[in-house]
């Protein structure tokens, strides 16, 4: 009858035991990888930046600049343990257009296991030019978790030299950040930036900047 609650059966027990089972497996995931950023800024702070990955909130604010139907790779630098990539992927970016530059050995291993179809580059973000020598495509976007203010404003502007270089003209450099300005100089600037609104629920909040060269 209508407000009689229904006979429990075991078929709702194995549905209960299932869901459980996926919340502990998610957040077991959830927590590996949050140790495994803890021990990689432990080992090198000035390499990993962040103490936890990015949430999934400010990942998916960074996906939501790139554009999956213009041509090209779409470039990662700094994946660490992917959740960026995760989110360009639902943003509709084909796995096999993904390239993932990550200087982390032990974060490449997972990223080649979470990621086979996408091109996994163990190599320096700031040595841009060797780590894409075999990318001859023009790239959609270049999109980065490196911890920019741990080095100098030249090494920066130099980045995004050689990044613009490795892209269509027009398509976006995605950058966030927890400080509140810009990681690139904004002073004597020869491109154009804007900034997302603050990502409250990313832990520490954040901000995504988006650098592009301007088309004329």
């Amino acid at each position: 009858m209508p407000g009689q609650n229904r006979p429990f059966t075991p078929l709702h027990e194995m549905r209960r035991s299932g869901q459980r089972l996926v919340r502990k497996l998610a957040d077991e995931a959830q927590l590996a990888d949050e140790a495994r950023f803890l021990k990689s800024w432990f080992d090198r702070p000035l390499m990993t930046g962040a103490v936890y990955p990015s949430g999934k909130a400010l990942a998916r604010m960074m996906a939501r600049y790139v554009d999956p139907e213009v041509p090209g790779p779409v470039i990662e630098l700094g994946p660490g343990t992917g959740p960026v990539t995760e989110a360009l992927l639902q943003r509709g970016v084909d796995e096999d257009r993904l390239v993932l530059i990550e200087f982390n050995p032990d974060f490449c291993r997972l990223l080649r296991k979470r990621f086979p179809k996408a091109r996994v580059i163990e190599g320096d973000a700031y040595a841009l030019d060797r780590a894409l020598a075999d990318i001859s495509e023009p790239a959609a976007a270049i999109v980065s978790s490196l911890p920019l203010f741990t080095r100098p404003e030249a090494q920066r502007m130099a980045l995004l030299d050689h990044a613009f270089a490795h892209m269509h003209r027009g398509c976006p450099f995605i950058q966030f950040t927890y400080a509140t300005v810009s990681p690139m100089p904004l002073k004597s600037r020869t491109f154009e930036a804007h900034v997302s609104p603050r990502v409250w629920l990313n832990l520490p909040p954040a901000r995504v900047w988006v650098y592009n060269q301007p088309l004329d």
